[in-house]
């Protein structure tokens, strides 16, 4: 009996609210079409590169080997671990420089590609043209970036700094931009009432509210620099990445491992000072109120 009471119930509820089962079907339903369509993408891409499943096992098998030797360490104590840590603090270094250098050329390119800034007739070209700079820069992968100055410049650190810059410059020119168009109108237009300039406007009405934003996205940009500019080794644009294509080709995949638990470790500490500064600089401090 309770069975055909709950029956009836949940008919009488869908007889009710018609529109939001309706809803609910036709949600269903995208997600049902999303999933074949993803399935089916699966199967075309397999099938069109001719990925065969015996290639896939064969191919999985193979990593679980080298994963395996990873944790298998051999003649530690011959290790030159001098050089490895050298090669660390030289990417450390490398990823400093660009990101530094890249943060103080992208601030103040970054307000000639915000619209709430350039809003004027003559000014709004240079916005648009300021953007596609910052596109093209950001849509040239930093290890391309890294070639192309190690032909110009040769193997070294400098070219490593160079990608960094060049990359950098597109990526947080945007997101500068978009963080300035981002703030509130409000205390731009009091201090145009109070006879502010241009300049004091931008200072105080814009750049003070995007701070956090800025502060925020340039120390996630060090720590993403640090995981990434390995592979500017790879490249010869110096640093850890060397020590990585040097043992892999080597098939020395303890020391692999190695390196990566030290440039793990030196995420993990960036992320903490990081973590304190955007308490410092972006959460605040509570201000105590005047008391008379």
């Amino acid at each position: 009996m309770m069975g055909v009471a709950g029956t009836a119930s949940l008919a009488e509820v869908r007889r009710q609210h018609r529109d939001i089962f309706a809803m609910q079907r036709r949600y269903l339903t995208r997600v049902a079409i999303f999933i074949a369509l993803g399935l089916l993408y699966y199967l075309f891409f397999f099938a069109h590169f001719g990925i065969s499943w015996a290639r896939f096992d064969q191919g999985m098998t193979d990593v679980g080997r080298y994963f395996l030797r990873m944790f298998i360490w051999q003649d530690v104590a011959e290790w030159p671990f001098r050089y490895y840590f050298s090669q660390v603090l030289i990417t450390l270094a490398i990823v400093f420089a660009g990101t530094l250098t890249a943060t103080v050329l992208a601030l103040p390119l970054s307000f000639l590609a915000a619209r709430n800034v350039m809003h004027e007739g003559w000014s709004k070209p240079v916005s648009f043209l300021m953007r596609r700079l910052f596109d093209l820069l950001r849509g040239v992968d930093m290890a391309i970036w890294g070639l192309i100055f190690v032909r110009a410049l040769g193997l070294g650190p400098l070219a490593g700094v160079l990608a960094i810059v060049m990359q950098d410059l597109g990526l947080l020119g945007k997101l500068y931009a978009e963080g300035h168009e981002a703030v509130e109108k409000g205390p731009g237009r009091g201090l145009s009432a109070l006879g502010a300039g241009s300049l004091q406007k931008h200072r105080f009405g814009i750049f003070t509210q995007s701070f956090p934003t800025l502060l925020a996205l340039s120390l996630y940009q060090i720590e993403s620099n640090t995981r990434s500019a390995a592979v500017l080794g790879f490249v010869g644009a110096g640093g850890v990445g060397l020590v990585y294509a040097e043992n892999m080709r080597l098939w020395n995949w303890d020391v692999v491992m190695f390196i990566t638990l030290i440039l793990v470790a030196v995420v993990m500490i960036m992320d903490a000072i990081s973590a304190r500064l955007r308490k410092r600089y972006i959460i605040g401090q509570p201000v105590p109120l005047y008391q008379g």
